[in-house]
C-alpha cells in the first residue's frame, strides 16, 4: 500500500490532493475507495500507525497499548463514567472490533424520515439498501460458520432457546475465519475484512496515499471553503495537505466534532446530541470447559428484545482480560482462576435515550453522557435477562457484577427478581460505551444540524462529514455496515458536486 509513515516525517511536508480524508476507519476507508476509484487524487490521514497482521499482539493489554486510543481507557464522564473503546490504527476500529455486521434497520430510518422528510428525498431507502448490498458483497459478510463458533456462542443459543427469545449466528465481515478468538486484538492472519485488508488496499491501488501516525490538528478554511488540513507527524514534522475539491471528515463521532471546533468551525449543534450504545456484561461459570478465548470472538446474538432497545451478544476475550472480568479478589480470585476455562461472558447493548456532548480540552477531548431513568430500567432488564439465559444454559453460578446486589446467583427465581428489585442507581453498574452517533448530525435545518442531507457542511463549502456523527440518532444495532454504506454515499455526493 501507499503508506507514508509519520514517524519518518521529521521535517515539514507539503502536498496537494483533490480530496483529503481525515480518518481511516470504516467511514474514511469507504469514502476514500469511492473517490479514488473515480480518478480523484486522495490522501487519507490517520493518527494511528500502520500495523501488519503478523505484528498484532496476542494479548489484550498489549493490543490496547498498540492499537487502541488511550490504551482503551478513554472515558466518557457521567453517572457512571464509561470507557470508550476506539481503534487508533490504520483501519480504525474495524481492526479491533468483533466484525459484527448489521444492516440499518428500516424502523430506525423511518424514525429519521418522520422527523425530517428531506432525508428520504436526498438519501432514499432504496439507495441505502443498494449500498448495503454492495458492502455485504465486498466484505464477504455472512453468518458465523458453526464449525468455528465455539462453546461460548453455542451456550448463548441454548440459553435463548430456553427463554424462547429469537437468536441467530452473527453476520460477520470475515473471509475463511479460523475461529482464533483474536478479533479484539486484530486478526493475525488477516482473515477479518477490516479496512486495512479490504477498502484501503483497493483505494491505494487506485492511487490513494495514506499518511499514518499523523494527527490532523486543523481544517484550513479560506473564504468559507475548506482548502486542506494541517497535521503533526509522529516524527515531529509539520504536514500540510491541500484539498482542491473537498475535505472529508471521518474521524469518529468524538474526534470529528472536536477537530471542527478546534478549527473554529462551530456552526450549529456541533459536538452536541452525542448518543451511544452503553454495554453491560454478566459472567457465569459452567461445569464443563467453555474457553471463551477460542472460537469466533462474537459469533451469536439474541435479537428477540430489540423492540425494547436491547441486543445480546456472546463476548470472547483473551486470558488476562477474561480473568480481570471475574470481579473478585484475594482467595476467591485465586480459586476462580483455576476454573477460568469454565466461565462465560455475555453482554447486552442498549439503545439508550440519553445524550451527551463532545468538546475539545486542550489537545484532548472532553466527553459527557447521561443515562435517562428509562435507560436505567432498560439496563436492569438487560442484566436480568443475561443472568436468566446463563442459568437456563446450565451455569452453576452467575456473577451479575452489580454493586449492592447479590454477588453470586445460583437460581432462576433470584435472578428474575432483579428485574424489579435491582438498583436503578447508575453507579451500581460497570458499563462501557460503544457505537457513537449524532455529534455532527445530518438534517435539512441548519439551526438543528451540522451537515445537510448531502453530507456537506451547512456553512463551509467543500467540507463533508462521512462518519456516524451524521446519524440523527443511535440505531440500536452494530453500525459498521451502515457507516460504510453512508460513507460511500458521501463519496458519491462529493464527486457529484466537484
Amino acid at each position: 500500500m501507499n503508506v507514508i509513515d509519520g514517524t519518518d516525517l521529521t521535517t515539514s511536508h507539503d502536498d496537494d490532493f483533490d480530496v483529503v480524508v481525515v480518518g481511516s476507519g470504516p467511514a474514511g476507508a469507504a469514502a476514500a475507495r469511492t473517490l479514488a476509484r473515480s480518478g480523484a487524487r486522495v490522501a487519507v490521514v490517520e493518527e494511528g500507525p500502520w500495523v501488519e497482521p503478523g505484528d498484532f499482539p496476542a494479548d489484550g493489554f498489549s493490543a490496547m497499548s498498540k492499537l487502541y486510543r488511550d490504551m482503551g481507557a478513554s472515558v466518557m464522564m457521567g453517572r457512571p463514567p464509561m470507557p470508550v473503546l476506539q481503534g487508533r490504527v490504520v483501519g480504525g476500529t474495524s481492526v479491533v472490533n468483533g466484525a459484527i455486521s448489521w444492516r440499518l434497520p428500516k424502523d430506525v430510518y423511518d424514525e429519521w424520515v418522520r422527523a425530517d422528510p428531506a432525508l428520504d428525498d436526498a438519501l432514499g431507502w432504496h439507495r441505502i439498501e443498494e449500498a448495503l448490498d454492495e458492502v455485504e458483497s465486498d466484505l464477504s459478510i455472512g453468518p458465523t460458520d458453526p464449525t468455528i463458533s465455539g462453546a461460548n456462542n453455542a451456550l448463548l443459543a441454548k440459553g435463548a432457546d430456553a427463554l424462547q427469545l429469537a437468536h441467530r449466528p452473527i453476520r460477520r465481515n470475515v473471509a475463511r475465519c479460523r475461529g482464533l478468538g483474536r478479533c479484539l486484538q486484530g486478526c493475525p492472519q488477516g482473515r477479518k475484512m477490516s479496512m486495512d485488508q479490504s477498502y484501503l488496499p483497493e483505494a491505494c491501488d487506485q492511487g490513494a496515499v495514506i499518511f499514518s501516525s499523523t494527527r490532523v490538528e486543523q481544517v484550513e478554511v479560506r473564504s468559507q471553503r475548506a482548502t486542506g488540513v494541517v497535521a503533526h507527524a509522529a516524527g515531529g514534522g509539520r504536514v500540510r495537505l491541500g484539498a482542491h475539491t473537498a475535505v472529508v471528515m471521518a474521524a469518529s463521532a468524538i474526534q470529528t466534532p472536536a477537530l471542527l471546533i478546534r478549527s473554529g468551525i462551530n456552526h450549529g449543534p456541533v459536538g452536541d446530541h452525542l448518543q451511544c450504545h452503553p454495554g453491560v456484561s454478566v459472567a457465569g461459570r459452567f461445569g464443563e470447559p467453555v474457553r471463551i478465548w477460542c472460537g469466533a470472538t462474537q459469533g451469536h446474538e439474541v435479537i428477540g428484545l430489540r423492540s425494547e432497545g436491547l441486543k445480546f451478544e456472546a463476548l470472547g476475550y483473551d486470558l488476562p482480560i477474561a480473568a480481570m472480568r471475574l470481579k473478585s479478589i484475594g482467595e476467591r480470585f485465586r480459586d476462580e482462576l483455576s476454573t477460568l476455562d469454565r466461565w462465560c461472558q455475555w453482554g447486552a447493548a442498549l439503545r439508550a435515550e440519553g445524550a451527551g456532548r463532545v468538546r475539545p480540552a486542550g489537545t484532548r477531548t472532553r466527553v459527557r453522557f447521561a443515562l435517562t431513568d428509562g435507560d436505567m430500567v432498560k439496563l436492569r432488564r438487560a442484566v436480568q435477562v443475561l443472568g436468566e439465559m446463563l442459568l437456563a444454559a446450565g451455569a452453576e453460578v452467575v456473577t451479575p457484577g452489580v454493586f449492592g446486589w447479590h454477588e453470586r446467583v445460583r437460581d432462576a427465581d433470584t435472578m428474575a427478581s432483579f428485574g424489579k428489585g435491582g438498583p436503578l442507581d447508575p453507579r451500581a453498574y460497570t458499563l462501557a460505551a460503544t457505537h457513537l452517533f449524532g455529534t455532527c448530525r445530518m438534517g435539512s435545518d441548519p439551526r438543528r444540524s451540522v451537515v445537510g442531507p448531502d453530507f456537506g457542511h451547512h456553512r463551509i463549502r467543500g467540507l463533508y462529514v462521512a462518519d456516524s456523527s451524521v446519524f440523527p440518532s443511535n440505531i440500536g444495532v452494530n453500525p459498521q455496515s451502515s457507516i460504510i454504506a453512508f460513507a460511500r454515499l458521501c463519496g458519491e455526493r462529493v464527486l457529484a458536486a466537484s
